[in-house]
């Protein structure tokens, strides 16, 4: 009974971790990274579909972007669905493919994300702790029904306490190196 709850709050607590690594891979560092048009959605004939499905995205230079679509024409709707975007890159169409050459960033636009990229980690720290507290309700739960003595129901807190603890410590190592890579200049 308790090794199932322990099971469940792992398998949660590591989609919040990677959660938050896919949202802080979004967000835009001043290099180019073809994540930061992952949430992206094309009007492919009237459905909204994800621009990696409808195109190649690559990143040969470290400021330059290019989307190489499968139907070209499409190239128009892309570079609309860029500008629409909060993205802030102003894409370029030849014909063929769509080039979007990424800016620096100035010290501003360095702080805000760094204020973003903490505003995800904390989301992510608060479904962990969400889970955990699920995981100690069922517990005392467990313990109030008599399915469990006290002692396992403490064990079994402690030990989601520990995991608890791992997963917000690693929450934390990606938000600095993310902090680290958006400071960069």
């Amino acid at each position: 009974m308790i090794e199932e709850i322990k099971k469940d709050v792992r398998h949660r607590m590591d989609l919040a971790v990677e959660s938050v690594r896919n949202e802080l891979a979004k967000l835009r560092t001043g290099k180019a990274s073809p994540a930061i048009l992952d949430g992206l959605t094309i009007n492919y004939y009237g459905t909204n579909t994800p621009l990696r499905q409808l195109a190649n995205v690559s990143a040969p230079e470290p400021r330059l972007l290019v989307i190489q679509p499968w139907d070209r024409s499409l190239l128009g709707e892309i570079e609309k669905a860029i500008l629409k975007s909060d993205l802030g890159l102003n894409p370029t169409n030849d014909g063929i493919v769509v080039r979007i050459p990424i800016p620096s960033l100035t010290e501003e636009r360095r702080e805000s994300l760094v204020k973003v990229a903490k505003k995800i980690a904390e989301e992510g720290r608060v479904a962990i702790r969400n889970v955990r507290r699920d995981a100690n309700d069922k517990l005392k739960k467990l313990e109030k029904d008599h399915s469990i003595s006290e002692d396992a129901m403490h064990r079994g807190q402690d030990e989601i306490q520990s995991v608890t603890d791992e997963l917000v410590k690693k929450i934390d190592e990606i938000l600095t190196l993310k902090e680290t890579e958006i400071l960069e200049v």
